[in-house]
């Protein structure tokens, strides 16, 4: 049995709902009445920038939005984007058992724009769980690149074999392999529980 002593944590599918996912914006274009493919393809080609802290949340609005006028201001579409995001509370239950087990180096790596996350680490408490945040709106890389993860690895001064990454994307688990850390892919609370079981880690 692998000695995992660093469990590492995907948010958004994992713990919280996506942030802004197509989904999300789907209901959006709905509910502020958007032509979709517009606004998709003004999205596609900002989203990067945004999701790793290059450009600013105004920023993303006014080139996805905001270039003409619209019938609702920026605030009332903002406020659409937080209230986007829900707790799986079945999952917070095992994340709040294995963080307070005082046993394990509990980090978060996760794609997540600046303004998105700094309102989920607050709005659902992720900082009494995480020690520390690897944001790609910090670290400026996101996944499924290496680079995200070979960062995680080199501040926390954790070696690979003890790591364990939790993820609900198959593609976000092929460069933590790579670099020689354990991986699960996340389906539900039970199969989860299941797997960190087989790892050595109780909850």
């Amino acid at each position: 049995m692998a000695n995992i002593n660093t469990l590492f944590w995907d948010i958004g599918g994992v713990i919280l709902t996506n942030g802004w996912d197509r989904g999300s914006r789907k209901e959006a274009a709905t509910a502020f009445h958007l032509d979709w493919e517009e606004f998709q393809d003004r999205h596609d080609l900002s989203f990067p920038a945004f999701d790793s802290g290059q450009i600013s949340l105004n920023e993303y609005l006014d080139r996805t939005l905001f270039y003409r006028q619209r019938s609702f201001t920026r605030e009332e579409f903002t406020a659409f984007i937080f209230a986007q995001s829900r707790e799986y509370p079945d999952i917070r239950v095992i994340l709040d058992k294995v963080a307070s087990s005082g046993k394990y180096f509990v980090g978060a790596i996760n794609n997540e724009p600046l303004v998105l996350n700094q309102y989920r680490i607050e709005a659902f408490d992720l900082r009494r769980n995480f020690q520390v945040f690897f944001s790609s709106c910090y670290v400026r890389s996101r996944k499924p690149e290496e680079a995200i993860f070979r960062v995680a690895l080199e501040v926390t001064q954790r070696p690979p074999e003890h790591c364990l990454f939790i993820d609900d994307r198959p593609r976000n688990l092929e460069s933590p392999r790579r670099l020689g850390m354990h991986t699960i892919h996340h389906q539900n609370a039970g199969q989860l529980r299941s797997e960190l079981g087989k790892y050595g880690v109780e909850v």
